[in-house]
C-alpha cells in the first residue's frame, strides 16, 4: 500500500470515528435527561392572538396541542386493533409523543423501540407503513418533528438515518407483503428537511436581532462620545479665552500702576507664568478631541442672550415658540450660558422633527443656587408626519447638564406632547 493511500485510508477512520463519537454524543449519551420544552416566550406572534387576561394559560399551548393529539392518536390505535393488543398499540404510539415534552431524544429512542415490538408482535394487517401502524407511523413522524425542532440539523439528520436503517431492515428481513420503506424514509425526510428550514430561519432572524441590536448598542456609545466631544471643545474654547484673559491681564497689570513693588511685579509674573502653563496643557490634553478639518469658530459662543435670535429663526422655520423668563437675570459661567442655549436649542430643534405643527413654551428661571430650564411642547398636529429619531438629541442635553452637575427629566406630557425639565447649579460668586 502507498504512503499515499494509507494516508487516505487514516483520513477515512479519522472521519469515520468523528461521526461515530458525534452519533454517540448526540443520541447515546444522555439520551434521557431532563429537558422540559419551555412556554411560547413574551412576545411570540401567537400570544398577541390572545386576550391579555389568557396569555399566561397561552404560553403552554404547543404542550397542549402535543396532549390533545397524543391522546387523539391512542385512540386511533386502540380503537384499530381492539383488546389487549389495542390497548399495548396506544401506549406505543402515545408515550413516545408526550416524552418528547421532557426528554425529546429520549422520545425518539422510544418510539424508534415501539417501532420494532410492533413489528414483532402485531404481523396481521400490515400495510405500507410496515413496520409501523397507522397511528405508530404518524407518531413516528411527529416525534421526528419534534425532536429536530429542539435539537441541532446533525441530530435530525442522524435520526433519519437511524430511522431509514430500521424501516430497511423490517422490509428486507420481514418478508411482510406490501411493506414499502421509502414512504417513511420519503416523508420524514421531506418533514426532516422543512423542520430544518424553519428552524434555520429563525435562528438567522435571532442572529440578526442580536446583532442589531449591539450596533445599536455602539451606534450609541458612538453618539455619547460624539456629543462629549462637541461639548469637550466647546468648553476648551471657553476655558482657554479666559485663561488667555488672565495670562494678558497679569502681564499688563505691572504697566498700570506707577512703580509698582517688586513683590506685586513678580506676583503678576507668577500669575501669567501659571496661566501660560495652564493654557497649554488644557491644549495639550482637550486639544486632543478635535478632529483634523475642526476650525474653532470666530464669532464668540452663543449665551442666553442670544436666545431671542433662537427663537426667531426657529419661528421662521414654522414653529411658534413662547418664551418666558422669571427670576432676577444675572451673568452666569460661560460654560452654563452655553450649555443651557445648547439645551434649548436642541430642544427646539427636536419639536421641529419630531413635532411638526406643534407650539413650544420656553422657560428659563433665574432661582437662588442655580438656572432652571424647562422646554414643552404639544403633540404634532396637521399633515407633516414626525421624523423617526434615535434619541442622541436627548442623550446630548443629559451629558451636558450632568457634566455641569446638573439634573435633568423629560417625557411624554398628558396631551401627548413631550418636556424637557433641567436644573442646573450655579454656585454663588463671593467676591
Amino acid at each position: 500500500m502507498t504512503e499515499t493511500s494509507q494516508t487516505t485510508l487514516r483520513t477515512e477512520l479519522r472521519m469515520a470515528r468523528g461521526a461515530l463519537s458525534g452519533l454517540r454524543q448526540d443520541l447515546i449519551t444522555d439520551a434521557f435527561a431532563f429537558d422540559p420544552m419551555a412556554p411560547l416566550r413574551d412576545g411570540h406572534p401567537l400570544l398577541s392572538l390572545v386576550p391579555r387576561r389568557l396569555r399566561v394559560y397561552a404560553r403552554w399551548l404547543p404542550h397542549a396541542v402535543l396532549t390533545g393529539f397524543a391522546f387523539l392518536l391512542t385512540l386511533v390505535a386502540a380503537e384499530s386493533n381492539g383488546g389487549l393488543g389495542g390497548f399495548l398499540a396506544a401506549l406505543l404510539a402515545g408515550v413516545p409523543l408526550l416524552t418528547t415534552m421532557f426528554r425529546p431524544v429520549g422520545a425518539w429512542w422510544l418510539s424508534l423501540g415501539a417501532a420494532v415490538v410492533t413489528g414483532l408482535l402485531f404481523t396481521d394487517g400490515w400495510s405500507s407503513t410496515a413496520p409501523w401502524t397507522d397511528a405508530g407511523f404518524v407518531s413516528h413522524l411527529t416525534v421526528l418533528a419534534v425532536v429536530a425542532a429542539r435539537s441541532r440539523a446533525r441530530v435530525a439528520v442522524e435520526m433519519w438515518l437511524l430511522t431509514a436503517v430500521l424501516a430497511l431492515a423490517f422490509s428486507s428481513l420481514g418478508g411482510w407483503y406490501g411493506a414499502d420503506p421509502f414512504i417513511m424514509i420519503f416523508l420524514s425526510g421531506v418533514l426532516l428537511f422543512v423542520v430544518a428550514a424553519v428552524r434555520g430561519l429563525r435562528d438567522s432572524k435571532k442572529k440578526v436581532a442580536a446583532q442589531v441590536a449591539v450596533t445599536e448598542v455602539e451606534r450609541t456609545r458612538r453618539t455619547l462620545l460624539e456629543e462629549r466631544t462637541t461639548i469637550a471643545r466647546e468648553l476648551h474654547d471657553v476655558v482657554a479665552h479666559h485663561m488667555s484673559v488672565i495670562a494678558i491681564q497679569a502681564e499688563a497689570a505691572p504697566y498700570r500702576v506707577e512703580n509698582p513693588p517688586e513683590a506685586l511685579t513678580q506676583s503678576f509674573a507668577i500669575i501669567r507664568e501659571n496661566a501660560v502653563i495652564a493654557l497649554t496643557e488644557l491644549r495639550r490634553v482637550l486639544g486632543v478631541v478635535r478632529a483634523e478639518d475642526y476650525e474653532a469658530p470666530d464669532a464668540p459662543q452663543p449665551t442666553l442672550g442670544d436666545l431671542d435670535r433662537l427663537i426667531a429663526n426657529v419661528r421662521e422655520a414654522g414653529l411658534g415658540v413662547d418664551k418666558t423668563v422669571t427670576g432676577a437675570v444675572r451673568e452666569l459661567p460661560q460654560g452654563v450660558e452655553l450649555s443651557a442655549y445648547r439645551i434649548i436649542q436642541e430642544a427646539l430643534s427636536n419639536t421641529l422633527r419630531h413635532a411638526p405643527g406643534a407650539s413650544a413654551r420656553v422657560e428659563i428661571s433665574y432661582v437662588l443656587g442655580g438656572l432652571g430650564l424647562r422646554v414643552v411642547n404639544g403633540p404634532p398636529r396637521g399633515l407633516a408626519k414626525p421624523s423617526p429619531g434615535a434619541g442622541h438629541g436627548i442623550t446630548g442635553m443629559r451629558e451636558r447638564v450632568t457634566m455641569l452637575g446638573g439634573e435633568m427629566t423629560d417625557g411624554t406630557t398628558e396631551d401627548g406632547g413631550y418636556e424637557v425639565a433641567v436644573f442646573i447649579p450655579v454656585v454663588a460668586d463671593r467676591s
